[in-house]
C-alpha cells in the first residue's frame, strides 16, 4: 500500500538542486535535475557514505565520491559497483514534491536480496554477499535459505566434486548458532556462502547425469572404484528417486568407498561424515547436490596406497584381523616409526579394533605434542620428510570422522526413522514439479 508523503515545495528543491529529508528514520535525498525529480536513500549502499555530498553528471549520473560508485537515477541501475541504491516513486501536488515511502512486500525483500547475494557471489564480492544477507535477515528470511540455494547453484560447479566448502558450512552454522552477537551470527552465516564463491569463481558448470538406474551398494561402490562418475551418479539418482529410506544405505556405501583406499589424505571419509551433517542441517532439499558434488569427491579424489610412500597401506588392510595374542602394544612405541613399520606394527597388534583405534589415536595426539613446527619450513627435505602440522590435524578429524560413522551404523535403525522424519514432503531437487527428493517426479 502506498505511503505518500509532503516533501515540500517543487520551487524550494529547484533553487537549490538537491534536499535531504527525514521521513521514519531514514535520509532520503531529493535531486532536481533538467526538469525532473528524483528521489533515493542518502546513504550509499555500499559503505553509507552521504550521497548529497555526492557529484550529479549530465545524464543524471549520481556519484558517490567516496568509492566512485556510480547510479542511474533515471534508470534506477547502478552503473559502477554492485549493490542497488533504493529509489522512490516521485508526484508533484499543487507545486509540493510527493514521495511514496511504502516499503516493498517482505517475501520482495527476501527474493531480491537473494538474486543479489547469488550475484554477488558471482564477483566474489565478499562484503556486498555480507550485505545482502544482512537485508535478507532484516526482512525475516530463514536464516538457511541463502545457504540452501548457494549449495543448488553450486554443486555442478565443482569439476572434481566437494570442497572444503562444503564440509565446513555446518561448522559455520553450529557458530552461528552460539553466536553471542549480531556482528558474529552475520560472519558465521555469510563464511560459507563468501567460501562456496570462491571455490567455483569462473567455473563453468560440470552437469551431473540425470539417469536413474535402480540402486544397488555394491554397483554404486564399484563404479567409485572405476572411476566412473555416469554410473555411480546413476544409482545415486535411483536411489534419491526412493527417498529417505535409502539415506543409511546411501552413507554405508560412501563411507565403504572412501575408505576402501588410504584416500585423499583422509579427506573423502571426513567429507562423507561432514556432507550428510550438512545435509541435517538444511533439510531436503540439499539432499541431491551434496551427495553428487560428494560422490564425484570421492570418485576423483587421489588414492595414496599406490604412491611409493603409502604402497605398504593396501597389504596391511588385507591383513587386518590377523592381531596376535599377546601384551598390549603402548602407543608411545609408534612415536618415530616408519609409515611401513607403524602398518606391520597395528596389523599385529592384539585385542580388537576398538582397542587399536585408541592406541593410535593416542600415538597421533603424542606425536602431535612433540611435533617440531619449524619443519614446516623445510623446503630442501626428502619426500619422506614431508611431514606438516597439518598431518595431525587430519588424523584427529580423520579418527573422529571413523568414531561417528561407527556410532551411526550401530544405530541405523533410528537414523532410517529420524531421516524418514526429516525428509517427509520433500520436494524434487532437478526440477519443480513436487516428485520425490531427486528424480522421478511427473516432470523428470
Amino acid at each position: 500500500m502506498a505511503e505518500w508523503v509532503d516533501t515540500g515545495a517543487l520551487a524550494d528543491l529547484t533553487r537549490k538542486g538537491r534536499r535531504v529529508v527525514k521521513i521514519g528514520g531514514k535520509q532520503i535525498l531529493l535531486i532536481e535535475s533538467g526538469g525532473r525529480v528524483f528521489a533515493c536513500n542518502n546513504r550509499c549502499p555500499h559503505e553509507g557514505y552521504p550521497l548529497s555530498e555526492g557529484t550529479l553528471g549530465t545524464a543524471c549520473t549520481l556519484t558517490c565520491n567516496w568509492h566512485n560508485w556510480k547510479f542511474d537515477l533515471a534508470s534506477g541501475d547502478t552503473l559502477v559497483g554492485g549493490d542497488r541504491l533504493r529509489q522512490y516513486p516521485v508526484e508533484i501536488r499543487e507545486g509540493h514534491v510527493w514521495i511514496d515511502v511504502s516499503q516493498p512486500p517482505s517475501d520482495a525483500l527476501k527474493e531480491r536480496a537473494l538474486a543479489n547475494l547469488a550475484e554477488a557471489a558471482d564477483d566474489n564480492d565478499y562484503e556486498r554477499m555480507a550485505r545482502e544477507v544482512a537485508r535478507y535477515l532484516k526482512s525475516e528470511g530463514d536464516a538457511l535459505e541463502p545457504l540452501r540455494q548457494a549449495v543448488a547453484r553450486s554443486a555442478a560447479r565443482f569439476e572434481y566434486g566437494m570442497t572444503h566448502a562444503y564440509a565446513a558450512a555446518a561448522d559455520w552454522l553450529a557458530l552461528a548458532d552460539s553466536a553471542q552477537t549480531r556482528e558474529e551470527r552475520l560472519a558465521a552465516l555469510v563464511e560459507p556462502l563468501a567460501h562456496i564463491a570462491w571455490d567455483t569463481l569462473r567455473e563453468a558448470e560440470y552437469p551431473f547425469t540425470n539417469e536413474a538406474i535402480a540402486w544397488d551398494g555394491d554397483a554404486f561402490a564399484a563404479c567409485i572404484e572405476a572411476e566412473d562418475e555416469a554410473g555411480a551418479i546413476g544409482r545415486l539418482n535411483g536411489a534419491l528417486v526412493q527417498g529417505a529410506r535409502l539415506l543409511p544405505e546411501i552413507r554405508r556405501a560412501l563411507g565403504r568407498a572412501a575408505l576402501a583406499h588410504y584416500q585423499d589424505f583422509g579427506h573423502s571419509a571426513i567429507y562423507v561424515r561432514k556432507g550428510f551433517e550438512l545435509i541435517e542441517r538444511l533439510g531436503a532439499v540439499a539432499a541431491g547436490p551434496v551427495l553428487r558434488a560428494l560422490t564425484r569427491s570421492v570418485i576423483y579424489a587421489t588414492r595414496e596406497d599406490r604412491i611409493p610412500e603409502f604402497r605398504h597401506y593396501a597389504k596391511a588392510l588385507a591383513a587386518w584381523g590377523a592381531g596376535a595374542a599377546g601384551n598390549a602394544t603402548a602407543p608411545a612405541v609408534f612415536v618415530g616409526l616408519s609409515v611401513n613399520a607403524a602398518l606391520d606394527r597395528v596389523v599385529a597388534m592384539p585385542g580388537d579394533s576398538v582397542d587399536k583405534y585408541r592406541t593410535l589415536l593416542e600415538a597421533n595426539a603424542r606425536a602431535m605434542l612433540r611435533f617440531d613446527t619449524a619443519v614446516d619450513a623445510h623446503t630442501a627435505k626428502p619426500v619422506s620428510h614431508n611431514v606438516r602440522w597439518l598431518d595431525f590435524t587430519h588424523a584427529l578429524t580423520f579418527a573422529n570422522a571413523v568414531r561417528v560413522d561407527l556410532r551411526r551404523a550401530a544405530r541405523s535403525v533410528a537414523a532410517s526413522a529420524s531421516a524418514a522424519c526429516l525428509f517427509s514432503g520433500a520436494q524434487c531437487t532437478i526440477c519443480a514439479c513436487g516428485g520425490g527428493w531427486g528424480l522421478g517426479g511427473p516432470r523428470c
